[in-house]
């Protein structure tokens, strides 16, 4: 593949959009990679009106759609998207979606993999579950995706410790800094060293 090419990136979310937002001002302007369209499993996802902010396009799809249709391998597909990244996004990638994008879709994980990973574990359940274990350090995980939840190969990690005083709430603001600082350098580096 001619790397001076700018790759086009996918990014999917389920919530609030706040890494969403980081990686779209990451690359605009970029001649890397260029955010093509946002899409959520959710018309309520605050990461719609972020991306729409931005100018950048949103697709929002049903259960139906993502699971027993090729509707989304299509759009991908017709935008040329050479990256999908999952920046909050819930549910499990289906196989088809997969292996149409084979090492080519990544997601972030709030938490030192493989511990603290499967399905349930998201947002303020991995914090805590983190609190109640009593681990000194906790962190985050960028890994591509798989059949399944939180066990495809780990890409990158980064490390924060944990307090004595530390709650899921405070912890999970220390993992949101290391989200935001770390995960659109790693989409970056993956483009350049594709």
């Amino acid at each position: 593949m001619d790397n001076k090419k700018t790759k086009h990136i996918a990014i999917f979310a389920s919530g609030s959009g706040t890494n969403a937002e980081q990686i779209i001002s990451h690359f605009k302007g970029s001649s890397t990679g260029k955010i093509m369209i946002l899409c959520s499993n959710k018309p309520d996802a605050y990461a719609l009106v972020r991306a729409e902010k931005h100018d950048i396009p949103t697709c929002i799809f049903s259960r139906d759609e993502f699971y027993k249709s090729d509707k989304i391998i299509k759009l991908l597909k017709s935008e040329e998207i050479d990256l999908i990244v999952l920046a909050g996004f819930l549910w499990l990638v289906p196989v088809e979606l997969i292996r149409a994008f084979p090492n080519k879709i990544i997601n972030i994980h709030p938490a030192l993999l493989p511990n603290y990973g499967g399905k349930g574990m998201y947002g303020m359940h991995v914090h805590q579950a983190v609190i109640e274990s009593g681990d000194a350090e906790s962190g985050i995980s960028i890994h591509y995706v798989n059949e399944k939840y939180d066990e495809g190969k780990i890409i990158f990690q980064a490390r924060c410790k944990i307090d004595r005083d530390d709650t899921p709430e405070t912890l999970a603001k220390k993992i949101h800094q290391l989200e935001h600082e770390y995960f659109p350098k790693v989409i970056e580096e993956l483009i350049i060293n594709e």
